[in-house]
Order: C-alpha cells, then sequence, then structure tokens
C-alpha cells in the first residue's frame, strides 16, 4: 500500500488555532510534499520588504502560513520555520 504524504497548512497569526487550518493536498510521494511547502514559505517570504534576514524571519513566523506534513512515513519530515530562517538568509543576500 503506498503511503500518502498530506500537507495541512497552519496559520502563524493565529498561533494554535485550528479552525485557521486548511488542507493543501495530498501528494504521492514525501520530495512533492516538501515541494509544496516550501512553494508557500516562498511566496510569503517573497512578498514581503524587509533589510535583514532576522526582520524577514520574524515578518513570517508572526504572519505567514506554517505548512506541515502528516504522513505514516517517520523519514518525511519539513519544518517551515527551520526553511523560512534559512531562506530568509539566501533572499536577504540576493538583494
Amino acid at each position: 500500500m503506498a503511503k500518502t504524504y498530506t500537507v495541512f497548512v497552519d496559520d502563524n497569526f493565529h498561533y494554535m488555532d485550528e479552525s485557521e487550518r486548511y488542507k493543501l493536498g495530498e501528494f504521492a510521494d514525501c520530495a512533492s510534499a516538501v515541494a509544496a511547502c516550501k512553494q508557500i514559505v516562498d511566496e510569503f517570504l517573497n512578498s514581503c520588504a524587509a533589510n535583514t534576514d532576522a526582520e524577514l524571519y520574524h515578518m513570517y513566523v508572526t504572519f505567514g502560513e506554517d505548512p506541515w506534513i502528516s504522513s505514516e512515513d517517520s523519514e518525511c519530515k519539513f519544518s517551515a520555520w527551520n526553511y523560512a530562517r534559512e531562506r530568509a538568509k539566501e533572499l536577504v543576500k540576493k538583494k
């Protein structure tokens, strides 16, 4: 039986409020689910104007969407906050 990777998205602005959660979709493999999660984080980060990576990261953890993967595959892991921290550094360097 194939594993299913379901991506859910929480709202950092409404931390711990499950009524703000939505299901993005189901994916056939971990890589596809992770790519979908990264796209959500990237879209938010690319829409923000910030002078430093710390500023950009703070905006994300305060107002961004927080995607996560639900799966029986214990090897499939994704942390939106860790990804956002690293991407913020990369994006600010490009400016």
